[in-house]
């Protein structure tokens, strides 16, 4: 993968969430939720989180992007959530990449692209067999910023879920 290093701003801090950073990840998380037009489906709150991140048994990790405003880290403008799955094909465990944002007012800039570029680097420090995530179908500025870093849209899958009363029904059915 070549990546054009003059198009990634210096002036930036990407660092693990701390426990003072819950609300502006939640504001983060709130603004990914406008832009992806789904606003009505965040119910999530800082506890939850707390619980995630920080719990007794930890479910994910998540980065902040704060650019560097006098040499002092301004309020954060970027976040990626992500966490470890596994591939039974390559034996080796994956890093996979949730949810990223950068607040629009900072697009272009080459934040996505440095916090897509600190993932990779965790993903390899981590001897990850794959790095990956999904894009949603109507975003095609997104899929081709993902092609231009080397990544493969994967025409032939689609995410397959089951939430809520779907679930709950699934989990009462007989069997195993």
């Amino acid at each position: 993968m070549t990546v054009d290093r003059a198009a990634i701003p210096s002036g930036h801090t990407v660092r693990p969430v701390e426990r003072a950073d819950l609300e502006a990840l939640m504001a983060l998380v709130r603004g990914l939720a406008r832009y992806e037009r789904l606003e009505e489906q965040v119910v999530s709150s800082t506890d939850d989180f707390e619980r995630a991140l920080f719990g007794a048994e930890p479910a994910v990790e998540a980065v902040l992007l704060r650019p560097l405003v006098d040499g002092r880290e301004a309020e954060p403008i970027g976040f990626a959530l992500f966490f470890h799955n596994f591939s039974t094909f390559l034996g080796r465990r994956g890093l996979y990449l949730e949810d990223l944002f950068v607040e629009p007012d900072h697009r272009g800039k080459g934040y996505g692209k440095a916090l897509l570029i600190h993932l990779a680097k965790l993903a390899v420090e981590r001897r990850c067999g794959r790095f990956e995530w999904s894009v949603l179908d109507w975003n095609v500025e997104a899929q081709d910023f993902y092609r231009a870093l080397g990544a493969t849209v994967m025409p032939d899958w689609r995410i397959t879920r089951v939430t809520g009363d779907a679930l709950v029904r699934l989990a009462s059915r007989g069997g195993a």
